[in-house]
């Protein structure tokens, strides 16, 4: 899977996860195993049900998620999002998703232009998936930007923390990447990371709270080079409030603020 040279999602579920792990030796290597027959199955009859709801939907871009971990403690159904997109016209068309992945648990991202299949062969926790169809305006502002490998990649910092403070800059996760293009194609002057967010919260968009205590988050600390806390304000994650973007908070950003329909879920 060759990143984009730029292009690159992340796994806020492996953070949240990390956060409840006990201490553990860092730098874990990426251990490439097998996926089983059954899983990659399932994984390509949700791409195909997928496919076929999206192509029903009319839409040129949705925003798509899928549930790769199962975050339930954290009050959390969906782990990851990306933006998917028809890719030519007719019989021949076909959709792709532009998304941001963490590799093995590093300090980096990349952003990759991948199939619905890869999409989803990601070793889910369910094989559901969930949707929203952004109003024609917003589709609009959105196609030109997603097909082109430079400006997809205009707001992407390489430098990667799960669990990103949603107003700074210092690090970027997978969710907040998507959203900050968003925000770079609905307001042209939006032309950097900083003015981007300051859409966002101009746009009502509210990050979920994360209650993670101080040994969680040392523990996290410790153990993963991809969770850091430093660009949290010091009031807040002292006080143990860690804000990020997370998928549930888009969904119900977009639909609230009229970016976007309803959630439908997929399975």
């Amino acid at each position: 899977m060759k990143p984009l040279a730029l292009l690159a999602g992340s796994r806020l579920a492996a953070a949240l996860l990390a956060l409840t792990a006990p201490l553990a030796q860092a730098g874990r290597p990426c251990e490439a195993s097998p996926p089983q027959a059954a899983s990659v199955q399932r994984a390509m009859v949700l791409a195909e049900r997928t496919a076929a709801h999206l192509n029903a939907s009319g839409a040129q871009v949705v925003v798509l998620a899928r549930a790769g971990q199962n975050l339930g403690e954290w009050g959390l159904r969906w782990s990851h999002l990306g933006w998917a997109y028809r890719e030519g016209e007719g019989a021949s068309a076909r959709w792709r998703v532009v998304h941001k992945l963490n590799q093995c648990g590093s300090a980096r991202a990349d952003l990759y232009r991948q199939g619905l299949g890869e999409f989803f062969l990601d070793d889910l926790y369910r094989f559901e998936a969930a949707m929203a169809v952004p109003t024609p305006a917003v589709q609009a502002s959105l196609l030109p930007i997603l097909t082109s490998n430079l400006r997809v990649g205009q707001l992407h910092e390489p430098a990667y923390s799960m669990v990103a403070y949603p107003w700074a800059q210092t690090y970027q996760q997978s969710n907040q990447w998507a959203i900050e293009t968003l925000a770079m194609a609905q307001e042209p002057a939006a032309g950097n990371r900083q003015r981007a967010q300051a859409w966002l919260q101009f746009k009502g968009y509210e990050p979920t709270t994360l209650r993670v205590s101080p040994m969680k988050r040392l523990g996290a600390r410790v153990t993963a080079a991809h969770i850091a806390f430093d660009d949290h304000p010091d009031a807040k994650r002292y006080s143990s409030r860690i804000e990020t973007v997370t998928v549930d908070s888009v969904f119900a950003w977009l639909e609230r603020s009229g970016l976007a329909g309803p959630v439908q879920v997929l399975q």
